[in-house]
This record gives C-alpha cells, structure tokens and sequence, in this order.
C-alpha cells in the first residue's frame, strides 16, 4: 500500500508542474507592414530593443454577464500599432479561478508605430 502512495504523490507532483509550465506564455503579433517608434535612449536587451515600449500591468474586473473587454490604446493615436504581447502567468490564471473569472491580471506590452511622412 505505501508503494502506490509514493507513485501517487510523485505523479501529482509531476502533474503540478507541468500544469505550472503550460499556464505561463506569452503571445506577440507584429505588424509588417511599418517601422516601429525607435527610443534611441533605451537600454533594454530584449526582444523590444531601441522600440519604445508601452506597457499595461493591472487588474480588470469582469462581470459574470459580460462575455468581453475592451481595452483602449491612446497613446498610439492615428499612427496604430506596431507589436502587441500579451502575457499569462500561473498567478494570472489563480486569480481567475479563485475569483471565479470575474477579476483577471492582465500584462499588455505595445510598441506603436513610426508615423508616416
């Protein structure tokens, strides 16, 4: 019997941390078809270097009736958007299911684009 509660509690452990991996990703779209806003004086070494990077960090409240949000991007104003990330973590995910989806943690990174001559 303590056999099959050892295998058990191994494979639940090995269960959680794979459910842990799979919930954290990022999604990025860029668009291709303009140059981004350049930030000359940024130090970042990631994948947004020299880009001026905009970035959203918050907690949204969804009622359980709504099916949607809508969040608006004004700084960008006509010129639009270059690349769009968006990102989900395992706490992001917690907080959803604890609170039922009504309150989500949202993570949007944004680099509008260079306006045209």
């Amino acid at each position: 019997m303590k056999l099959k509660n050892k295998t058990f509690v191994r494979w639940s452990i090995v269960l959680i941390v794979c459910c842990l991996f799979s919930s954290c990703y990022s999604v990025r779209l860029k668009n291709v078809y303009g140059d981004p806003l350049p930030d000359p004086v940024s130090d970042r070494t990631d994948y947004y270097r020299m880009m001026k990077v905009n970035e959203i960090d918050t907690v949204i409240t969804i009622k359980a009736t709504d099916k949607d949000f809508t969040l608006l991007l004004k700084e960008c104003g006509t010129s639009g958007i270059h690349t769009v990330e968006y990102r989900n973590t395992f706490g992001g995910v917690f907080l959803s299911a604890v609170t039922f989806g009504r309150k989500r943690r949202v993570r949007v990174k944004y680099v509008c684009m260079k306006p045209q001559n």
